[in-house]
């Protein structure tokens, strides 16, 4: 039985992929801010929900605590949360605009990580998934034929492309644990206002492909739907 914990779990690629992973056969820890959403997601889903906040380190440590109580380990850590913040006009960004985004995106990747360490290295086969984007990538974001050229939205690229450095760092560091980035591709879903042309199925596939892989799979990588991405 493969337990599996994501965050921001209540609607779009959190949610798809929770009711993805459950048709594999994990036991889905739905992880989300809003309790009655998230009540909801769970109990539609079939999965459990916890509440977890990840800007919040009391709230993160609640839900680590939580499931230690509950499932006891966490073979699959998925840090799939995030937010987009201001698009258009960087002249108009405040340091406080960035800040937040930051706070979701990536520290709260670090603080969520953090805490389910311990639960992680309990299991045989531990694997953590970072939801990124491909509106982190350099190679992407200044390619005309790809849309998230036409883009502006300095905050989120940032955030993103920081998460990805990040996996790369955490696949260095954390001995024995898969940790790996998925880019969902441009996917309908409340962050673009469902103007994307993928379905949140095709969003989540990378997600569902790098959480349910073999042991052999390797670590370190950035992938979409289609295979690795270039980031740089």
């Amino acid at each position: 039985m493969t337990i599996t914990f994501i965050t921001g779990a209540n609607k779009g690629l959190g949610y798809e992929t929770a009711r993805r992973l459950i048709a594999f056969g994990h036991t889905v820890i739905a992880g989300a801010r809003d309790p009655e959403r998230g009540e909801a997601a769970a109990a539609a889903l079939g999965a459990r929900f916890v509440r977890i906040d990840v800007t919040d380190d009391a709230s993160v440590a609640a839900a680590a605590a939580d499931v230690a109580a509950h499932e006891g380990v966490v073979d699959v850590l998925v840090n799939n949360a995030g937010v987009h913040g201001p698009h258009g006009d960087p002249g108009a960004l405040t340091g406080a605009d960035v800040l937040a985004v930051l706070d979701v995106n990536v520290v709260g990747v670090v603080r969520a990580t953090a805490a389910f360490l311990p639960l992680l290295r309990r299991s045989q086969d531990p694997v953590i998934v970072n939801v990124s984007s491909g509106m982190g990538s350099i190679a992407l974001t200044q390619d005309p034929s790809r849309p998230e050229s036409s883009v502006v939205a300095p905050a989120y690229t940032a955030s993103k492309a920081a998460l990805t450095m990040l996996t790369t760092q955490y696949a260095k560091g954390l001995k024995g644990i898969r940790v790996n980035a998925a880019d969902p591709g441009y996917t309908a879903t409340d962050l673009n206002g469902h103007s994307g042309p993928q379905t949140v199925t095709e969003g989540t596939d990378a997600i569902v492909r790098l959480a349910t892989e073999p042991p052999d799979a390797g670590t370190g990588r950035f992938v979409d739907r289609h295979g690795p991405v270039a980031w740089s």
